[in-house]
């Protein structure tokens, strides 16, 4: 019975203040089949007053995963359970601290350890457990050729950062409707929007350009869209939705990826409610 409590998500909000870009070509702009869960590990004191133990959590959080995974043929559309599982962690720890928008159900996961040629962006509604996009998205020139290798924080690097981001407004600057992303990992990221690390259309990102020239093209550190679907995809994920961004970076570390503390607040939210009748 427990691993059937599954319901509905429910999202807290945070204000953010916003600085200009400050640099990149767009600094112009105006403000404005299935598969088995792994077991997560990590021993922690739950802090639910209930009669729930922390491996019935546990339990139940890896059904969860498992469960929108699968509903959303995730496999078939190219996203390793292990890339997807880090991207959820992420979202239930900001839903914990209130980081997102109570209005949408979505998460957005780029995984730059794939080849440009290939789409390596989701969209995915997690409450209907649909894949609302799956596409091309461009990495930073000079993150490598056809795969992004190299990552950077630093302003004027040219370079795409990893790490999870809060998705924050629009606006509308030399590659149209745009939006601006705040970086959320301080080592990692947390220059995204005084480089004007953005989302945006460009017309390098397409499968014409891939087949010319065996890659797609390259930003200056953007996750740029194809055209045809950069509106699309920005009105859907805009105002305070998650995006997190997956690299080959092997130092990388996040206080969002603790899944001990997901676990707890997935538990607290979704099951406190069904423990009396229990």
């Amino acid at each position: 019975m427990l691993r059937a409590v599954l319901s509905t998500l429910t999202l807290g909000l945070l204000s953010f203040s916003f600085t200009l870009p400050a640099d990149g070509v767009h600094a112009d702009v105006l403000p404005s089949t299935a598969v088995k869960a792994p077991v997560i590990t990590t021993p922690v004191t739950s802090t639910m007053p209930d009669r729930l133990t922390f491996a019935e959590k546990q339990a139940a959080f890896n059904d969860h995963v498992l469960d929108i995974y699968n509903s959303a043929d995730l496999q078939r559309k190219g996203l390793s359970f292990d890339v997807f599982q880090k991207a959820l962690i992420g979202f239930h720890n900001f839903k914990k601290n209130n980081l997102i928008s109570p209005s949408k159900s979505v998460i957005t996961v780029v995984d730059f350890t794939k080849s440009s040629s290939q789409k390596r962006l989701w969209t995915i509604d997690l409450h209907s457990k649909k894949v609302l996009f799956n596409t091309l998205v461009a990495h930073g020139r000079n993150t490598g050729g056809d795969k992004a290798v190299k990552f950077s924080n630093q302003p004027n690097s040219f370079m795409s950062s990893v790490g999870f981001y809060l998705t924050n407004q629009t606006y509308y600057g030399k590659h149209g409707l745009s939006l601006r992303l705040s970086g959320m990992d301080d080592k990692y990221n947390s220059n995204a929007l005084p480089r004007a690390i953005v989302i945006h259309g460009a017309d390098y990102v397409s499968e014409a350009f891939v087949k010319r020239n065996g890659r797609l093209g390259r930003s200056l550190g953007c996750p740029a869209l194809p055209q045809e679907v950069s509106k699309d995809v920005i009105n859907a994920i805009k105002d305070k939705t998650v995006l997190y961004i997956h690299g080959a970076e092997k130092n990388y570390t996040s206080n969002y990826l603790n899944p001990a503390t997901a676990v707890d607040a997935f538990a607290l939210e979704t099951l406190s409610s069904t423990v009396s009748k229990i």
